[in-house]
């Protein structure tokens, strides 16, 4: 949130360019020794944000509404667990995943992500999933 506030300071269109490049690098760069991270969600914007398969039935009853929004670890097996903490949308998140985005904004998303499926949320709404496995 950190590297998205300080990008959007400098616009959208910076922001954007955060989300898509800073952002998988702050999770790899903090993904050693075994620990793996990232973020995931039911409406996709990055194809590479697909969720583990242990993540899969979380994101799917935090979005129907039937899973408490509350974060969850899970076991794994062979000693290893997972994390999953739901991730809400913030006033900041819907100039780029609201129900309706500056045209200029629309092109530059369509553009650097072809199959996206992250907007027409609301504020409050459930948007996704930031997940460790450790």
């Amino acid at each position: 949130m950190q590297a998205l506030s300080s990008g959007m300071q400098e616009g959208p269109a910076a922001a954007i360019e955060v989300c898509s490049e800073v952002a998988p690098g702050i999770a790899s760069s903090l993904s050693v020794d075994g620990v793996r991270m990232g973020r995931s969600s039911h409406k996709l914007r990055n194809p590479a944000n697909v969720p583990p398969e242990w993540l899969e039935p979380l994101i799917a009853a935090y979005a129907s509404g039937t899973g408490e929004m509350q974060p969850q670890t899970v076991a794994l097996g062979d000693g290893r667990s997972g994390y999953a903490e739901p991730i809400r949308v913030q006033p900041l998140c819907l100039t780029c995943h609201g129900t309706e985005l500056d045209p200029g904004i629309a092109a530059q998303i369509a553009e650097n992500y072809p199959a996206d499926e992250a907007t027409g949320f609301s504020e409050g709404d459930f948007r996704g999933v930031f997940w460790v496995e450790f």
